[in-house]
């Protein structure tokens, strides 16, 4: 199907070792032959790998086959993370802000400038993937109104925190909001690890019990102790 186009090969270091080996064979011949069938098929084919790890760091540690790495490597592009160009987030945003206002038949929305100005001093760990899903939020939070504000996105459950001042403590992770021993501010992502971690261990409570006391779905809490 991509004959004279574009393959874009996602995450390409979790491909497992075998297939590596047979996607380098794809890339050296432009031959490959379909499952079950003896015949030969030749294409041309434009191949875009893509990878969140350091492919070199994949390749030592024994990964990443080596001669795969040479093969795809012809051209090889480094995006930094969302961190490393934060003048980007105004741009991002506004595309993201379009993007679930016309999923969902809203009116097209502003962000508040201090909530944007909060965009460009946090880290992002969960890098583009998570300003988007902060966006989608907080269109979805507005609704009909035309400004994204702070109470939209970060509530007690996603940043760990109430950023009106409200007191947050009727969670049983109300020390989420500490200063870390460094001094440091925690991240949203770790403030909101903590107050879930907390949370399961008050008196050994189950998954859904947690879910209950947060106000998300059992499936939210699977989700997070995966990522966790």
């Amino acid at each position: 199907k991509a004959d004279k186009g574009t393959l874009l090969l996602d995450e390409i270091t979790e491909i497992v070792p075998s297939i590596q080996a047979k996607l380098l064979r794809v890339l050296q011949t432009q031959e490959f032959q379909k499952v079950g069938s003896s015949e030969k098929m030749t294409v041309d084919v434009r191949v875009v790998a893509t990878s969140n790890r350091d492919l070199q760091v994949a390749v030592e540690e024994g990964r990443f086959r080596e001669d795969l790495y040479h093969r795809l490597s012809v051209f090889p592009l480094h995006v930094p993370p969302l961190r490393g160009r934060l003048s980007d987030i105004p741009v991002l945003a506004e595309h993201f802000v379009k993007k679930y206002a016309d999923r969902y038949d809203l009116p097209m929305k502003t962000i508040a400038p201090h909530l944007l100005q909060r965009f460009q001093t946090y880290r992002w760990p969960g890098n583009v993937r998570e300003l988007e899903n902060v966006i989608h939020r907080g269109v979805v939070m507005a609704g009909e109104r035309n400004c994204i504000e702070e109470d939209d996105v970060l509530d007690q459950f996603f940043a760990g925190y109430a950023p009106n001042g409200n007191d947050s403590s009727r969670h049983s992770g109300a020390a989420v909001a500490e200063i870390t021993a460094n001094g440091s501010t925690p991240t949203i992502a770790e403030m909101e690890r903590k107050l879930i971690l907390n949370t399961l261990a008050d008196d050994d409570v189950s998954q859904k019990e947690a879910a209950e006391k947060l106000g998300v779905s059992a499936r939210t809490i699977r989700n997070k102790l995966q990522e966790y």
